[in-house]
């Protein structure tokens, strides 16, 4: 995610101050992973030297100074272009899950119960999340249906890799 990106669109909505900033995206985006002050600061700070925010003002009270950032009109040009932009899609080809079977295999390590205690975590994962989208709003229900259906994809290929196993073994070969 690009944390410059979704602080400024943020800012589209009108000028707020970087703790304002902070708890707006932590509530949207932030439920797992909420950002520190000192990514929103070093952000600002960056958007601000680029020329895609500007200093509406500086409030001074009792703690240290509090600027409010305002969106430039370059700042809406550069959200708009990266809204049209299309993600790239992971392939994941250096999957550490494949790594892992296959060291597996050419340590005489089994291969099978590596696949078989991933399934297992992979399953506590998606019941989790399952109860977690449960109890949700819409916002989280949608994120939650993304996670699931990635770990829905990983287990897939963990069955597929079982039914193989045998087969990858004399390929990699110890």
């Amino acid at each position: 995610m690009s944390i410059g990106h979704t602080l400024l669109g943020l800012l589209e909505s009108g000028p707020r101050h970087g703790y304002d900033l902070k708890r707006a995206f932590d509530e949207k985006f932030g439920h797992d992973r909420p950002l520190h002050y000192g990514q929103v600061y070093a952000t600002m700070s960056r958007l601000l030297k680029n020329g895609l925010v500007e200093v509406e003002g500086i409030e001074s009270g009792s703690g240290p100074e509090r600027k409010c950032y305002a969106i430039t009109e370059a700042g809406i040009t550069d959200v708009d272009t990266w809204l049209a932009r299309p993600e790239r899609p992971e392939p994941y080809l250096q999957s550490t899950l494949y790594t892992k079977v296959v060291l597996a295999l050419l340590t005489g390590r089994s291969a099978r119960a590596l696949l078989d205690t991933q399934r297992a975590e992979h399953l506590r994962l998606m019941r989790a999340l399952t109860e977690r989208k449960r109890r949700g709003d819409l916002a989280d229900q949608l994120i939650c249906d993304h996670a699931l259906f990635h770990l829905e994809a990983d287990l897939r290929w963990l069955e597929v890799t079982a039914t193989r196993l045998d087969r990858l073994a004399e390929e990699v070969g110890p």
